[in-house]
């Protein structure tokens, strides 16, 4: 079947009052000034900051362009997808197979590792329309990669955003600035941190439609925002990109995917025709370098004959000189030389708890003045650390202050320990970063008592009727997820593991005197196993040592059972 590349549809039936009605009304829902702060927060009003600079790297895409077509009115009929597709009903339902697929595996995925995302497969669709229009009617090859690669402007702040080159080239063949890359038009500088390898292939492509939607999955899934909820949903859709008008028209491919959808082969899906910054949107391949220009040839010292004043005449435009060429201002961001520490104390925590420190920059010009409205990114780094910041995730980027100063969200520990880093970068600026360390202690316990004051007694060869309950605490407070170690000691002064006395059982049954990789529960409690006796009698102690230094010798008798007294004879 020949693709469709060429196509390009004219909705006069989308303009009609029903469909203006039903976009009035999702605009209306919103506020006005709605915009996302530096982590993709949803803020209005005065608390809402503005992107400095043109600078669109709170969002996915850099805000760049996007199609504003809007659905059909008619609901489209769902067809069944076994066997060879057919594009029936509304050819809008229709979603080239692999893209399709794509977009269900990336809900399937994000569904096992964030639940409480509730993430529909058609909000990525509707974005993936919007975007690219489905990866330009899926054309794409069988690994789902793009067959030309799918760019959005050149975001220099000519009518865009101003991103200067943050990837070398590496995924938009520009080394000057960024473009939006792919089939979900991730910038590189949100790609870097934000890609994911969809498709098994141990890479992470933006232009493979497979790694670009569960990237995108994975974007709208952050800050535990749960897509079911219209709130949070407007928030992760106004994320991806900053604008009422993209949120209310992914909004209205969101419903109308809903109400059905069918497979077409690659190649053959409809192409939107109207993008929001006037173009086709058929850019696919990095713009070539200009030209040379030629030697300008001499005018004419004729001038040009003025236009008749009415009639069909042609009239050749007298030509205008070229203005002055007026100096450049530079973007705050461009001013920025270096980044200072602004204050942050030593990052220590306890697993599971937030730092009590923030990491805090200050961007300032080769003067050392401070720079505000600059976007500052943190990034932890390495698969060492189960570390966050608030929100649960590994990268944040704030706005810099009137007084230069970015403060990064609070970081939270979490179980693994040890140290890792916190790197601080300029968005839009190679410059040197500053790197913190951060370190996780494991949790701890500084008092161990009994749960229970009853003796712990034992006849030789039997077993203990009582097991060993104790609680942990840390400042008075419960001392949760501490790990611990109980031993059967040879006594108060030597602590090795006896050879003799009381002992555990393993799974196999085997006597066992030292148990190791305890931890107390979510109360701070820990129950040992069932204690048993061998034929030695006497006293023996049990020593229980948690992280933390606590600290707990309880004594076990194991005797013999007493011989009751024979009762006196009495004599008739």
């Amino acid at each position: 079947m020949v693709a469709h590349f060429g196509t390009r549809l004219r909705k006069g039936a989308m303009t009609t009052a029903v469909a203006a009605a039903a976009v009035a009304a999702l605009s209306a829902s919103q506020a006005p000034g709605v915009t996302t702060d530096g982590q993709g927060r949803q803020t209005t009003g005065a608390d809402a900051e503005s992107t400095p600079d043109g600078n669109g790297d709170g969002s996915a895409t850099g805000n760049s362009p996007y199609y504003t077509d809007l659905p059909p009115l008619n609901t489209p009929v769902p067809a069944p997808t076994i066997g060879t597709p057919a594009a029936t009903g509304e050819a809008e339902a229709g979603i080239p197979a692999t893209v399709l697929d794509a977009y269900k595996k990336a809900a399937d995925s994000l569904s096992a590792s964030k639940p409480g995302c509730n993430l529909p497969w058609e909000l990525l669709a509707a974005i993936g329309k919007v975007e690219s229009g489905q990866a330009r009617g899926g054309n794409v090859d069988a690994a789902g990669t793009t067959i030309t690669p799918i760019l959005g402007p050149v975001l220099n702040g000519n009518g865009f955003a101003n991103i200067g080159d943050t990837d070398g080239g590496a995924y938009d063949g520009d080394s000057t600035y960024d473009r939006a890359v792919g089939p979900m038009q991730f910038i590189p500088s949100t790609w870097e941190w934000a890609g994911e390898d969809g498709n098994g292939d141990g890479k992470k492509d933006p232009n493979n439609i497979y790694d670009a939607a569960l990237a995108a999955g994975n974007y709208l899934c952050r800050f535990s925002w749960d897509l079911s909820d219209q709130t949070d949903l407007n928030s992760a859709i106004l994320s991806y990109n900053n604008s009422t008008e993209y949120l209310n028209t992914v909004l209205s491919w969101l419903e109308y995917y809903r109400k059905g959808t069918h497979e077409v082969p690659d190649g053959t899906g409809t192409l939107p025709s109207n993008r929001s910054d006037g173009s086709d949107g058929a850019t696919t391949s990095p713009s070539p370098s200009p030209s040379t220009p030629s030697t300008p040839s001499t005018p004419s010292p004729t001038p040009p004959k003025p236009s008749p004043p009415s009639g069909g005449g042609t009239t050749t435009p007298t030509p205008t000189p070229p203005g002055p060429t007026l100096p450049t201002t530079p973007t705050p961001t461009q001013t920025v030389d270096h980044l200072e520490d602004a204050g942050t104390g030593t990052l220590t925590a306890t697993a599971g708890d937030t730092f009590g420190e923030q990491v805090a920059v200050r961007t300032e010009t080769k003067a050392g003045k401070a720079v505000a409205k600059v976007r500052v990114r943190f990034t932890i780094v390495g698969d060492t650390t189960d570390a966050t910041f608030t929100g649960g995730e590994a990268v944040a980027t704030v706005v810099t202050d009137s007084a230069g100063t970015a403060t990064a969200p609070a970081l939270v520990a979490g179980e693994k320990t040890g140290e890792f880093i916190v790197r601080t970068t300029v968005v839009g600026r190679t410059l040197t970063g500053l790197d913190y360390t951060a370190s996780v202690t494991a949790r701890q316990a500084d008092t161990l008592v009994r749960t229970s004051d009853t003796a712990l007694t034992c006849v030789p060869g039997g077993e203990f009727a009582d097991q060993v309950e104790v609680k942990a605490t840390y400042n008075g407070a419960v001392a949760d997820k501490v790990a611990a170690t109980a031993t059967l000691i040879k006594s108060a002064d030597d602590a090795t593991e006896n050879d003799k006395g009381p002992y555990f059982k393993d799974a196999d049954g085997n006597t066992v005197r030292t148990l190791a990789d305890l931890t107390t529960d979510a109360d701070g409690l820990l129950k040992l196993p069932k204690l048993y006796a061998d034929d030695t009698t006497g006293t023996f102690l049990l020593r229980i040592t948690t992280t933390g230094g606590a600290t707990l010798t309880v004594e076990l008798t194991v005797a013999a059972a007493a011989t009751p007294e024979p009762e006196p004879t009495t004599t008739s």
